[in-house]
């Protein structure tokens, strides 16, 4: 189908300007005629229709036979030339746009490839910006667990100040039992004494009551051994109870220290599951752009191959007239 603008009419009208100019009407000198419009398989048909509506009669003189035999071989020499051209400017097209396609590809081959260079970078500083987290969460990791083995040694120490302390509670209690068996023991020996001593003579009353009095001061002595021991004993239960108080919290500290730890493990095992992922990520980020590059690589070698061929069939097709030229019909 004719372009628009090119029709027989515009056809013949540049044909027979070629002829008024006594110049022959090739299909390229009535394309440049028409102002380098139309495709030359039109112009080729029109050319074709207008020579066959203007064939002389059979009734009018014949020309010369040499100047018939030269316009037969003119015209066969032209429809072969059109032909040879024809399958040329097909190719030409065909081959403009494999080239337009695969440009179009290359350029979208060399986009992802800049995208995939970008998600690259970014998932390398996102590597890298988890691996400094990573450091930072070790290194706040190892300073919790030295803080913790430091609570540690501390609640150790406290454990042997209370057991100590508890020994010396034990110690009083011990004490205070023996002298409580010990007056209770004096005030027996003391009783058996005065129902023994009721029946004896008047005469070892006095020596009695010394005696009585001795062991009196020596109960009361006895009384301020056991009220010091009391005391002793108050007091001992008074920092005991302080002891368990500051134990206490420190086994809450080192519950808190050791959630603590738990959770900085749990995060170290995050930003270490993290950060796998991302260099997995990124492995297959990298085998896709060494497919997409071993891709455009093919691409540019089939687009070489193509230009190959193409400069081959246009060297071809340029030496085809020429030989079609030289060769006599």
């Amino acid at each position: 189908m004719a372009r628009g603008g090119v029709n027989k009419a515009v056809v013949q009208a540049a044909r027979m300007a070629i002829l008024a100019r006594g110049e022959n009407p090739t299909i390229d000198a009535v394309r440049i005629e028409m102002g380098n419009t139309g495709s030359k398989t039109t112009i080729h048909r029109y050319l074709k229709e207008l020579g066959e509506d203007q064939q002389p009669a059979e009734t009018e003189p014949s020309e010369p036979i040499d100047d018939e035999l030269l316009a037969l071989v003119s015209r066969l020499a032209q429809r072969l030339k059109e032909q040879a051209q024809a399958p040329i400017d097909q190719a030409r097209e065909q081959f403009e746009a494999q080239r337009k396609a695969l440009e179009s590809q290359l350029e979208q081959a060399r986009e992802a490839n800049i995208e995939l260079h970008q998600q690259y970078e970014i998932q390398s500083l996102a590597l890298t910006q988890e691996s400094e987290a990573l450091h930072e969460t070790r290194a706040l990791l190892q300073s919790e667990q030295t803080r913790n083995a430091g609570l540690n040694q501390a609640l150790a120490d406290f454990e042997l100040r209370l057991q100590d302390k508890e020994e010396q509670i034990r110690s009083l209690e011990e004490k205070h039992l023996h002298a409580r068996d010990a007056l209770e023991h004096y005030r027996n020996a003391v009783k058996e004494q005065r129902e023994q001593e009721h029946s004896r003579h008047e005469s070892q009353v006095q020596q009695l009551q010394m005696e009585l009095r001795q062991a009196q001061q020596s109960a009361l002595v006895r009384q301020d051994e056991i009220t010091q021991l009391h005391r002793d004993n108050e007091r001992l239960l008074t920092e005991n109870r302080g002891t368990l108080r500051e134990l206490s919290l420190m086994q809450d500290q080192l519950k808190q220290s050791n959630s603590r730890q738990d959770q900085l493990l749990e995060q170290t095992a995050r930003v270490d599951g993290e950060r796998t992922l991302l260099q997995e990520r990124l492995r297959v980020a990298l085998l896709e752009s060494q497919s997409l590059k071993q891709n455009v690589d093919e691409q540019v070698q089939i687009n070489k191959s193509l230009e190959l061929e193409l400069t081959k069939a246009q060297a071809e097709l340029v030496e085809r007239p020429r030989q079609n030229d030289a060769d006599p019909l």
